[in-house]
């Protein structure tokens, strides 16, 4: 099936306590598949009206917060998130954080996709992509899909790349608006988000531009980054979604996964 040719299936989007959103782009807005689909092609689109979807859930962001020892647990996202009609999520908390937004971008881009390719999606299928235990207990890191995606490190990468063999790596310069980007910052730690485009602000400075969950958007948002902040990125695209039903949830991935520079 060639997803370049897929007119996208109308889909209700609700702005959480805004009367009306910037056509200007601004932090918090559900403009990304207006915005960027002209640059976008195959399931990139659908992720970018995943974004607008997740979006909605929590215009102004939703708030930020990570902890794992806190009661209740971090919670990925703020919202029951659901595939095929059955769940991946009962979130603990009202707040989200980097990647599980990213991640839930990526599986309402697969609700989607199932609406033009439609099929039974198994329990064994909502096993392997599920964020929590069937009991709401925490999925921990490196087990199976959701566990992958929030490891440590290049997780989509680890994820949609290695583990279900749904997508391939991307060089910079070759990066379209719906592609899953990991940023390793200078200062250590790492980002997980969906990158949006390279912009350079009004001095001159190079950045990119991505939507994540993050402290300065509050929870979901656009946000920019400059080069100079940034130590490496990978970045990847779902080229294969068939395959986000039909992989090993228990394969073998590798972490030594070297970044790309950016060059201000």
């Amino acid at each position: 099936m060639d997803l370049k040719l897929v007119l996208l299936p109308s889909v209700a989007l609700v702005a959480t306590g805004a009367q009306a959103y910037s056509r200007e782009l601004e932090t918090h807005h559900i403009e990304h598949f207006r915005k960027f689909e002209s640059q976008a092609t195959g399931f990139n689109r659908f992720v970018l009206r995943g974004i607008d979807i997740v979006q909605s859930r929590a215009f102004t962001g939703g708030s930020y917060f990570i902890g794992v020892k806190a009661v209740p647990a971090e919670s990925p996202i703020c919202y029951p998130l659901i595939l095929g009609g059955k769940p991946l999520l009962d979130p603990p908390r009202e707040a989200s954080y980097c990647s599980g937004a990213s991640y839930a971008a990526f599986m309402e881009a697969t609700d989607l996709y199932l609406r033009i390719a439609p099929r039974q999606v198994t329990d064994a299928q909502i096993e392997a992509l599920r964020m929590q235990e069937p009991n709401g207990g925490r999925r921990e890191d490196e087990v199976k899909a959701w566990g992958w995606w929030n490891a440590d490190g290049f997780g989509s990468q680890y994820c949609l790349v290695q583990l279900m063999k749904a997508g391939t790596r991307v060089a910079p310069k070759d990066a379209s608006p719906g592609d899953f980007m990991n940023i390793s910052w200078k200062k250590g730690a790492g980002h997980s988000t969906v990158f949006l485009g390279w912009e350079t602000n009004e001095s001159g400075v190079k950045g990119v531009r991505f939507w994540s969950s993050q402290k300065g958007t509050d929870g979901f948002g656009d946000m920019w980054a400059p080069f100079e902040n940034i130590s490496e990125v990978c970045i990847v695209r779902c080229t294969k979604p068939e395959a986000i039903f039909d992989f090993d949830a228990g394969g073998s991935v590798s972490r030594k996964v070297k970044g790309d520079k950016l060059t201000p």
